[in-house]
């Protein structure tokens, strides 16, 4: 007797619910709802969480482009100031962007940085006013400015040689 109980509770139960076009886009538009993001992570959120169909994700993707609810030159643009706000130079912006699936060579370019200027400011902020006395103080700065991805003659100016 116990065993048609199961088998009646197991036939009750909802059948599985199929992952529409419409939910998809939903849980996209739940995630840019929160901040910007490139079309590479919502798709790799979705597809990780949700769809594991990448036609149905594209195809819902691609929607949301032409919605203009997803921006990759708009996360871009944010990304770039945020990562300016926080000291980082190009080369490390632009290595970031491309991990997100964004050519970021058009937006920096376009961006109106003053790259040297930065360097300088974020070299003043974290080592203070006053120039290196010794070649192991000055390596050090330029590792860290190095690091925060200024390149070469940027870090050498706010150094100032």
């Amino acid at each position: 007797m116990s065993e048609q109980v199961e088998d009646d509770a197991l036939d009750r139960q909802e059948p599985e619910k199929k992952l529409t076009a419409k939910h998809l886009r939903v849980a996209a538009m739940n995630i840019l709802a929160r901040r910007e993001h490139s079309r590479k992570e919502v798709g790799d959120k979705l597809h990780k969480k949700l769809c594991p169909d990448s036609e149905l994700l594209n195809t819902v993707l691609d929607q949301l482009v032409a919605d203009d609810l997803l921006s990759d030159q708009r996360f871009s643009e944010a990304f770039v100031r945020w990562r300016v706000g926080k000291g980082q130079g190009p080369i490390r912006i632009r290595a970031e962007l491309r991990e997100r699936g964004v050519d970021g060579d058009v937006v920096l370019r376009q961006s109106e940085v003053d790259w040297f200027v930065l360097a300088q400011e974020v070299a003043h902020k974290r080592f203070g006013e006053l120039p290196a006395v010794d070649i192991k103080q000055r390596a050090k700065r330029m590792r860290f400015l190095q690091y925060r991805g200024f390149n070469g003659e940027q870090i050498r100016a706010a150094l100032g040689e």
